[in-house]
């Protein structure tokens, strides 16, 4: 910013609506991995992660779709996959038709940790989020999140933003 311009601060709604915005993303992780980590030794992003394996044919998916799938860098994504896989949830492997590119894949002991950790996850989400909104909050926070999402990545990388 130019010194010469003034700054466009915040109306008292918008200051409003941003410390609440603000709270929630504290709050909101803490929250989630507070009951994953209570119930099956997972982080949040532990659990996203098998997860959006757990949806996929083959349970299988090239690490930057992964990357995108779960909001993450390559770098971040490697980390973690890299822990789950000392624990014996998930394993790596070349991909045959791309050999720069590599593979992550769910275990059966990864399926059977996601399988037991949803119940808990999706009665979190539902009791500190979608239960407290009317159907047409639930919209207007798809809507919202998508918009300022799109800010955030205006390439488009990550599928929550993109994917239906």
């Amino acid at each position: 910013m130019s010194p010469t311009h003034e700054p466009r601060w915040l109306t008292p709604e918008e200051l409003r609506a941003w410390l609440r915005l603000q709270a929630v993303v504290e709050l909101l992780p803490a929250t989630l991995d507070a009951q994953l980590g209570r119930d099956s030794g997972l982080t949040h992003y532990e659990y996203l992660l098998l997860a959006m394996l757990s949806e996929t044919p083959g349970r299988t998916l090239r690490m930057s779709q992964l990357a995108s799938a779960t909001n993450a860098t390559l770098p971040r994504l490697s980390h973690v996959v890299k822990r789950l896989e000392a624990r014996g949830l998930v394993t790596r492997h070349p991909c045959t038709d791309d050999r720069r590119a590599t593979l992550a894949r769910l275990t059966d002991a990864g399926w059977d940790t996601v399988v037991a950790s949803a119940p808990g996850h999706v009665e979190t989400v539902r009791r500190h989020v979608m239960d407290v909104l009317t159907p047409a909050q639930v919209e207007q926070l798809s809507t919202i999140a998508a918009a300022v999402g799109r800010s955030l990545d205006p390439e488009g990388r990550l599928y929550a933003l993109t994917g239906d």
